[in-house]
């Protein structure tokens, strides 16, 4: 009779600290301006007004003025947990209107070169994924209950993902979270108003011109992609113009918690696609330089927007 009288006195303790760790830290309006990895923050972290910097299960959090906006900056972690768990704090702890991402990316669509910074309009998870079992015949079964919304990657079947949101509590299973629309307008709005760079500061230099490339499908999954069969897969399969390890996750909490939501991806590599070793050693500053180009050259026509 006592287990479950326990059992309510600890739920109702254990959300009671929940929401004392939910309060909010400030209360301005603020976008959430974020990257994956420690260069494409420095990057951003040059450039910032810094107000106040807040360290958070060991993340900072550093609020202030970017290219006209009140912004909170901050380092997701690399791939899709850490990019999920950094995002709704931010979200949680301060007043968030939008959320603005900038990195690296695999290139996927083979139209694309390193350098170049995309814009999709959509994003994916497509690494959620049902493993099939092989039959003798080389065909692979899956439960009856599963549903294949994409063709498989040879026994690994593709899944939409199970989300809510406040509006609708209901499970909805979905693939696709698009960019905010208004955003992706203001994106539109700069393209080719950025000189975007060759050449890093280590004088390694790009043999082609990069470009920005607004529109198409962006795809993230946990696994670092260098193989030119799944490459290709991918580009056939999602019409993908990109892969990484975090938007697709930052897009889902946008869309759960009614978010405005935005990412600025340039290649780094092509994923498995080029002649040689992975090219991410190589090209990673100057795909890191061209996204915060275009994150700034973004955010200055977010600030001036009628």
């Amino acid at each position: 009779m006592n287990k479950p009288v326990t059992h309510l006195v600890i739920s109702v303790f254990v959300l009671g600290i929940s929401f004392a760790f939910a309060q909010k830290l400030e209360e301005t309006p603020r976008l959430a301006v974020m990257s994956a990895y420690e260069p494409e923050w420095q990057v951003l972290l040059a450039t910032i007004e810094v107000k106040e910097t807040f360290d958070i299960n060991g993340y900072d959090y550093t609020t202030g003025k970017l290219a006209g906006n009140d912004v909170v900056l901050f380092l997701t972690g690399v791939s899709m947990v850490n990019a999920t768990m950094t995002s709704q704090i931010a979200l949680e702890r301060f007043n968030i209107t939008g959320i603005v991402f900038s990195g690296i990316a695999g290139g996927v669509n083979p139209d694309l070169n390193i350098g170049d910074v995309t814009v999709a309009e959509q994003w994916g998870q497509y690494q959620e994924m049902l493993y099939g079992r092989e039959n003798p015949d080389d065909t692979f079964l899956i439960p009856e209950w599963a549903e294949t919304p994409f063709p498989s990657y040879g026994y690994m079947f593709p899944q939409n993902v199970e989300v809510r949101t406040a509006e609708k509590p209901e499970i909805e299973y979905r693939f696709w979270f698009a960019v905010d629309g208004e955003m992706l307008e203001v994106a539109r709005s700069i393209a080719g108003t950025v000189e975007l760079a060759t050449c890093g500061a280590d004088n390694v230099c790009l043999s082609h011109d990069p470009k920005l490339v607004i529109g198409g499908n962006g795809v993230s999954g946990q696994t670092f992609v260098d193989n030119a069969a799944f490459r290709e897969w991918t580009f056939e399969t999602f019409q993908a113009q990109v892969l990484d390890m975090e938007t697709a996750a930052v897009a889902m909490v946008a869309y759960q918690n009614s978010v405005p939501f935005i990412a600025f991806r340039s290649l780094s590599d092509l994923a498995g696609g080029g002649p040689g070793e992975n090219e991410i050693g190589t090209f990673f500053q100057i795909a890191s330089d061209n996204s915060a180009k275009v994150l700034l050259a973004f955010l200055e026509a977010w600030s001036v927007r009628e």
